[in-house]
C-alpha cells in the first residue's frame, strides 16, 4: 500500500492523517498530527484464545519525553511507570472505542498511542482517539465506526474546537466529545460550573465537528480502497438458553419484582435459582444436549442466566416503568451524611451513604512542599495542589481477592472526582495549603464516584477548607429497546451492569462542573443526552440539600494538628543567602525552630509548623536575615558576646552589629563591661554599614519615642 495523506481544518487548526509510511507490520496505523503534536497509533489482532468470553481488548497510551525534547530523570534516564495523565489517556482512547466492536468478537486486539512530538500548544490524547478508529480501520477490524473525538473549550462566549493548552487554562469548559454516525458515545468534561444549557450545546457544537472528522475517515478509506470485512457472528445453540428460560423466568421475574429485596438479598435469591439450574442439569445423562453445552464451556450457564436477568430487568422498566428497587426513574435511593467521622488527627472527614453505596472522604492540608511534581508528564513541568485519590477494596462488593496498586478504574475515579472540585478550590493567595482527599468505598452499589464527590465536599469543609460553594453529583442510566428509551436517575450497580449508559453529573447549585458519560451502544442522540443532563439536575440538588442538613459552610477553625501556614516575600536574590551552601542555613533554621520552610523561585517563602509559635520563629528569623537595613533605623536587641573594643549585639535573628565602646554611652567608658554583660537586652540604631556589610551600632542619639516603636515592634515579633 502506498501513503496516503488527507487533512482537515477548524477554524484554521489542521488535523493531518498519514497513512502507509510507519509501522508497516501493525494491523494498521496512522500517523495523526496537529501542529508540531504527532501521535503514531497501531491497531493489532491476535487470534482468539481459548476459553475467552469476553472482548480482550488492552488499549495503552505511552509517552516519551523526547517528544518534548527532555531526558527522563533518575538514575536509568529512561522512562519508567505511566503518569497519570498517560493513565487516564489510555481509558479515553478505551471508552469510546470499546462498545463499537461487536458483542460476539473474542479476538485479543491491542490499541497502542505513541506520542512522538508535542509542542505546547496541541494536546495530543484526542489526536489518539481519532486515531485509534482509524488504525481500527486500517487493520480490517470489525468495527461499528468510524469513530472520532474532538475537544471543546469555551473563551469568552465562543466555543472553539481543539483549544490549545493556554486557552484551556483561560476557558470555562475542558469538554471532550467522541461520536458514532450513531450518535454521541463518550463525553468527558471540567467546567466552571456552566448551566446545563450551556454543557448541551457545547456537545452539539463538538459532535458537529466530530462528523467532520468521521466523513474524512470514510473518504480516507474509500480513497485507498479498504472495505471492513464483513464477518458473521459464529452461530449460537439456543438449546441451552431455551433450557435455563423455561426453568428460570418465572422466578427471576419474581425475584426482580420483589422491591423489598436489598442488593444482598436479590443476589442470594438469584444465585440460589442459577445454582438449582446447574444441579437440574448435573443430573442429566452424560449425552444429554444440555448437559454436553454447559460442559463444552464452564461459564455457560453462568453468562446465559446473567443475559436472561438482563433482559427481563430491561423489560420490567420499559414496560412498567418500575426499578427493580421499586423506585420511579428519577428518584433518588435515600441519602445521610456524616462529618467528622475520624479523629482530628484526620484534618477533615466526611461520609456519604446513598442506598447501599458508602464512601469516607480524608482530608489532609500539606505544605507547598507537598504538592505533586508533573516533571515525568510531558506537558511543561507544573505541579498540583489538590490531589484525590479514591480507593475501592474488594470487601466493598463482599469480595476477595489481593490488594494491588490502583488500577486504572481506580486512577480515573480519582480523576473524575478532582475534576468535579477543583472550580470551587480556593486560590493558593488565599489559602497556600496542599490539599489531599482520599476517598475510601466501603460499600458499593453503584456511583461510587459521584459518592467520593460528596463524601469530599463534607470533608474539604470539615477541615475548614473554605471552597466557594458545595459539590455534589449523581450518576445517570439508560435502557434504551428499540424507539424506547427510559433515563433513569441515581443508578445502582444492576441498573449499571445491565443498563446502556454511565453518565456523571456533579455541580453546585450554580452550574456542572464535571460530566462524564459511557456508553455500551454505539451512539446516542443528543436530545436523550439533553433529557439526562437536566433530569441529573434535580438529583444534584436533592443530594446536596441533604449534604447541608449536616454542614452548611466549612468551619471557621482548623484541626489543631493541621499544619500552621505564615508566607513571607523576600528579594529574590536574598534566596541564596536563606539556603545557604549546601542548604546549611535553611537546615539550621528547621532544626532551631521545627518549622517546614519552602521557598519558590520569585522569593515567596512559605512556613509550616503544627505550633504556630515555631511557624512564627522562623518567619522571624528569615525576616531578620533578609531585611534591607537603613541607617537611623531603631531596634530591641540582645547582647551576644563582648571584646574590648566594644559589644556584638543580635538585633534581628539571624542579624548582627556591633556597638562600638565610644558608642555605649554619651561619656566615657573604661570598659565595655562597666555598661553591658552578655545577654542584656539594649535598644540600638544603625550607625553605618560600611562597604563591607558590616553593620555599625550606637546607643545615642535614640528618641524616646523611637525606643517605645522599637520594643512594640518587638514584643509583636516574639
Amino acid at each position: 500500500m502506498g501513503e496516503f495523506e488527507k487533512s482537515i481544518s477548524f477554524d484554521g487548526r489542521d488535523i493531518r492523517l498519514k497513512v502507509g509510511h510507519l509501522a508497516p507490520q501493525a494491523g494498521g496505523s496512522v500517523l495523526i498530527e496537529s501542529g508540531d503534536t504527532t501521535v503514531l497509533v497501531t491497531a493489532t489482532r491476535s487470534q482468539a484464545r481459548e476459553g475467552i468470553d469476553f472482548l480482550p481488548l488492552t488499549v495503552d497510551y505511552e509517552e516519551r519525553l523526547y517528544a518534548a525534547g527532555r531526558i527522563p530523570g533518575g538514575m536509568l534516564r529512561r522512562e519508567g511507570r505511566p503518569p497519570e495523565k498517560a493513565t487516564l489517556t489510555s481509558r479515553l482512547i478505551d471508552r469510546p472505542l470499546r462498545p463499537l466492536f461487536p458483542s460476539w468478537l473474542r479476538d485479543d486486539l491491542q490499541i497502542i498511542a505513541l506520542t512522538l512530538s508535542m509542542d505546547e500548544l496541541v494536546p495530543p490524547d484526542v489526536l489518539a482517539v481519532t486515531g485509534a478508529s482509524i488504525a481500527t480501520l486500517m487493520a480490517k477490524i470489525p468495527f461499528n465506526g468510524p469513530m472520532a473525538a474532538v475537544r471543546v473549550g469555551l473563551v469568552g462566549d465562543d466555543f472553539i474546537i481543539n483549544p490549545t493548552y493556554a486557552e484551556i487554562e483561560a476557558g470555562d469548559l475542558d469538554l471532550i466529545v467522541a461520536g458514532s454516525p450513531e450518535g454521541v458515545i463518550m463525553v468527558e468534561a471540567g467546567a466552571n460550573q456552566l448551566s446545563e444549557r450551556d454543557i448541551i450545546e457545547a456537545i452539539e457544537f463538538g459532535y458537529e465537528a466530530v462528523q467532520d472528522l468521521i466523513r474524512a475517515q470514510q473518504d480516507l478509506i474509500a480513497e485507498i480502497g479498504i472495505e471492513i470485512p464483513v464477518e458473521e457472528p459464529p452461530e449460537v445453540d439456543s438449546t441451552l438458553e431455551d433450557y435455563i428460560r423455561d426453568r428460570a423466568a418465572l422466578e427471576i421475574k419474581k425475584i426482580l419484582s420483589q422491591f423489598d429485596f436489598d442488593k444482598t438479598q436479590r443476589d442470594t435469591a438469584l444465585d440460589a435459582v442459577k445454582e438449582s439450574i446447574e444441579v437440574a442439569i448435573a443430573e442429566l445423562p452424560q449425552e444429554d444436549s444440555i448437559r454436553v453445552a454447559a460442559s463444552a464451556n464452564s461459564k455457560a450457564v453462568d453468562n446465559t442466566f446473567k443475559e436472561l436477568t438482563k433482559k427481563f430487568m430491561r423489560r420490567q422498566i420499559i414496560e412498567d416503568n418500575v426499578r427493580v428497587d421499586g423506585r420511579k426513574l428519577d428518584e433518588v435511593r435515600p441519602v445521610s451524611c456524616g462529618v467528622n467521622i475520624l479523629p482530628k488527627r484526620v484534618h477533615g472527614s466526611g461520609l456519604f451513604n446513598r442506598g447501599l453505596t458508602q464512601v469516607l472522604s480524608a482530608c489532609t492540608l500539606g505544605t507547598p512542599g507537598d504538592a505533586q511534581s508533573l516533571a515525568d508528564d510531558l506537558q511543561t513541568d507544573q505541579q498540583k495542589r489538590y490531589l484525590h485519590h479514591y480507593n475501592f477494596p474488594p470487601f466493598s462488593v463482599g469480595e476477595t481477592k489481593p490488594l494491588r496498586a490502583p488500577g486504572r478504574r481506580e486512577v480515573g475515579h480519582g480523576a473524575l472526582a478532582e475534576r468535579a472540585l477543583l472550580p470551587v478550590l480556593p486560590p493558593r493567595e488565599i489559602f497556600p495549603y496542599v490539599i489531599r482527599v482520599v476517598s475510601e468505598v466501603l460499600s458499593s452499589n453503584g456511583s461510587t464516584s459521584m459518592g467520593s464527590v460528596c463524601g469530599s465536599t463534607l470533608a474539604l469543609m470539615d477541615a475548614g477548607v473554605p471552597i466557594s460553594k458545595p459539590v455534589s453529583g449523581a450518576a445517570m442510566g439508560l435502557i434504551k429497546e428499540g424507539n424506547e428509551v427510559r433515563v433513569l436517575t441515581d443508578i445502582q450497580g444492576i441498573e449499571d451492569f445491565l443498563g446502556d449508559m454511565d453518565f456523571k453529573v456533579a455541580g453546585t447549585e450554580k452550574g456542572i462542573t464535571a460530566l462524564q458519560m459511557d456508553m455500551k451502544i454505539s451512539g446516542l442522540p443528543l436530545d436523550i443526552i439533553s433529557l439526562a443532563v437536566h433530569q441529573a439536575k434535580a438529583a444534584r440538588l436533592h443530594i446536596l440539600e441533604k449534604m447541608l442538613q449536616t454542614i452548611d459552610q466549612p468551619r471557621s477553625e482548623m484541626s489543631p494538628y493541621a499544619p500552621r501556614l505564615l508566607t513571607i516575600r523576600i528579594d529574590p536574590d536574598m534566596i541564596g543567602l536563606v539556603i545557604g551552601p549546601g542548604g546549611k542555613t535553611i537546615k539550621g533554621i528547621t532544626e532551631e525552630t521545627g518549622a517546614k520552610i519552602d521557598i519558590e523561585d520569585d522569593g515567596t517563602v512559605t512556613i509550616s509548623a503544627v505550633d504556630e509559635n515555631k511557624a512564627k520563629k522562623a518567619r522571624n528569623i528569615i525576616q531578620g536575615m533578609t531585611r534591607k537595613l537603613n541607617e537611623g533605623d531603631v531596634y530591641v536587641g540582645r547582647v551576644t558576646r563582648i571584646i574590648p573594643i566594644g559589644a556584638f549585639v543580635e538585633f534581628l535573628p539571624g542579624k548582627e552589629g556591633m556597638i562600638h565602646i565610644s558608642q555605649l554611652a554619651d561619656y566615657r567608658v573604661g570598659k565595655v563591661e562597666d555598661e553591658v554583660a552578655v545577654g542584656d537586652e539594649v535598644i540600638v540604631k544603625v550607625r553605618e554599614i560600611d562597604s563591607k556589610g558590616r553593620i555599625n551600632l550606637t546607643r545615642l542619639g535614640i528618641h524616646p519615642e523611637q525606643a517605645a516603636a522599637a520594643r512594640e515592634a518587638a514584643a509583636v515579633n516574639r
